[in-house]
């Protein structure tokens, strides 16, 4: 009678696939796991690097006209300037363009993209972090914090660019030698 029993409870339990053992048993690792949300959250913060640290607004209003300077590069003469080259949204006279009445821009929550030059700053550089700039500047005036962002996004891109041509090579290569040596 007992093993009716126990043959009836091995038949009823459920399966469970080789990755989802898996999954279940990387879930058990508690650093792990946390790492790898962490992992994750940083990487789709860097994927969408623009939207969170760039010198450009996100969106402007400009006598009355919605700009969407992110995406389009306007000319300093469109915000009262004297110049056809493009507008230096750091510049404090095209910030206080912005600052007169019905005028309004919405900025990144860091104000710097990986390459620019701050030359209103109020410290020398290097500088240490500050409200401006979270993590300071480098020697040459450049944010910390955009730099290590983008350089983030740039460097784990690669790294998958690297792995899905190194699995496809060696797939390809797998599939050729096991073809002609069947032969």
């Amino acid at each position: 009678m007992s093993a009716t029993i126990v043959t009836a409870s091995l038949s009823s339990a459920p399966s469970i696939s080789p990755g989802r053992r898996i999954w279940l048993r990387f879930r058990q690792n508690r650093n792990g796991y946390v790492s790898l949300i962490l992992f994750l959250i940083l990487f789709v913060i860097s994927l969408g690097a623009e939207l969170v640290s760039n010198d450009k607004p996100l969106v402007a209003s400009y006598h009355g006209k919605i700009l969407f300077p992110i995406a389009h590069d306007y000319s300093e003469k469109t915000f009262g300037g004297d110049f056809e080259s493009p507008a230096d949204y750091l510049d404090p006279f095209i910030q206080d363009q912005f600052k007169k009445d019905g005028n309004w821009a919405i900025y990144p929550p860091n104000h710097y993209r990986f390459d620019t030059l701050n030359y209103f700053a109020k410290q020398p550089n290097p500088a240490p972090p500050s409200a401006e700039n979270w993590l300071g500047t480098d020697d040459r005036g450049r944010d910390v914090f955009a730099r290590l962002l983008y350089g983030f996004r740039i460097s784990i891109l690669f790294g998958l660019a690297l792995t899905v041509t190194g699995v496809v090579l060696g797939l390809l290569a797998g599939a050729v030698q096991g073809y002609f040596a069947g032969r």
